[in-house]
């Protein structure tokens, strides 16, 4: 097969879609895999390291998209992109269709197979090509929560910590999963006081037990989130419903609870956000205030450490991009129920339930 990594037009995107390291497993396979000139270079990765594992450098994102009969990416084509994309041609990477109209209607004119990251799941409901990136948002969230605390930045104008004599910040999270955990472990790390919040209370007992002891779970109600409001500094949103939209955990009237200066961190921003006042923002102009309460929504929050991310992320995408180049789409997703649940948009037909009812749209199962 014929695969071709771009180079990510987002702004401030600095990944990669996969490694000198995963495009000399897939060259050994007897792939042929073009790669767009300076495609690895923010992340560490030169041209030339890529030209020694047999990668064929284009010099031009149009050439890439041409010659590729399966693109992998990192973040979801824009609109310059749109046009590049052809029927047929299988598109791997994060979508995030249900937060995102435009690129849906685009996806379903170009015919082209769009498989999501996101919604790849395993039998125990895991999502495996979201974890590695879940793990360094919910890290990357809890420290510039930390720094938008800083009065310079708008904040309140206290250290996570605290020192001795001086109390830490309290730091709420909500949502329980991947990217909830990381967060809170990285925020008890630095010496905050951190409460978690989930609805699963199986899940509430694991984190209570395994994180540590400056981190309490607490049930998710909306009366529960309206009590920790008033004295919380650092709210991290980390809910996720895979492929649908993030139900809005924080309205516009409970921004009036928080002090002035509380920094909300919205990590499910690619799904839509957990707060009702959210609305993506990019590494270059990353936050805003709306009621005094300082707002980060940053879209593609691991981009801003790529060298770390890209790796992280070709360790989890490797064995399934080599599935799709040996078998084709249609075998791999066949032979893998994980995959198969990656499939969002098929030759124009909306084929993820979520994304249909998202925007009102036919859903057309599909079957292979």
């Amino acid at each position: 097969m014929r695969i071709g990594i771009p180079k990510e037009m987002k702004d401030n995107e600095n990944r990669v879609g996969m490694t000198p390291a995963g495009v000399a497993e897939l060259t050994k396979h007897g792939h042929t895999v073009f790669v767009q000139h300076t495609a690895g270079e923010n992340s560490g990765f030169s041209d030339e390291e890529y030209a020694e594992v047999g990668a064929e450098i284009l010099p031009t994102i149009n050439e890439v998209y041409a010659q590729a009969d399966m693109i992998v990416k990192v973040k979801e084509p824009i609109e310059p992109e749109y046009g590049l994309i052809r029927k047929d041609q299988l598109v791997f990477t994060y979508f995030h269709f249900a937060c995102d109209r435009p690129l849906t209607d685009a996806m379903i004119k170009s015919g082209a197979v769009c498989l999501a990251y996101e919604t790849v799941q395993k039998a125990d409901r895991s999502l495996p090509l979201l974890v590695p990136m879940s793990e360094v948002a919910g890290r990357m969230a809890a420290l510039n929560g930390a720094f938008y605390l800083q009065k310079t930045k708008g904040g309140k104008g206290k250290l996570i910590s605290g020192v001795p004599g001086v109390k830490p910040t309290k730091v709420l999270v909500l949502g329980g999963g991947t990217v909830g955990e990381a967060a809170a472990r990285m925020a008890a790390g630095m010496g905050a006081d951190v409460t978690i919040t989930d609805i699963s209370l199986p899940r509430l007992r694991q984190l209570e037990n395994e994180l540590p002891a400056n981190v309490h779970a607490l049930y998710s109600t909306e009366h529960n989130i309206r009590k920790e409001l008033p004295d919380v500094d650092i709210v991290i949103g980390s809910v996720l419903v895979p492929g649908d939209k993030t139900p809005h955990l924080i309205t516009r009237s409970m921004l009036g609870l928080m002090e002035k200066g509380t920094v909300l961190v919205d990590v499910a921003i690619d799904q839509g956000g957990c707060f009702e006042t959210s609305h993506p923002t990019t590494h270059s102009d990353p936050v805003y205030e709306v009621d005094g309460i300082v707002h980060y929504c940053v879209a593609n929050i691991p981009g801003a450490v790529p060298n770390t991310s890209t790796m992280a992320l070709t360790n989890a995408t490797l064995k399934y991009a080599v599935a799709l180049a040996d078998k084709g789409w249609r075998q791999a997703c066949k032979d893998d129920e994980a995959l198969f649940k990656g499939l969002n948009i098929v030759d124009g037909k909306i084929t993820y339930k979520a994304v249909a009812d998202v925007w009102g749209l036919p859903y057309e199962p599909i079957t292979l």
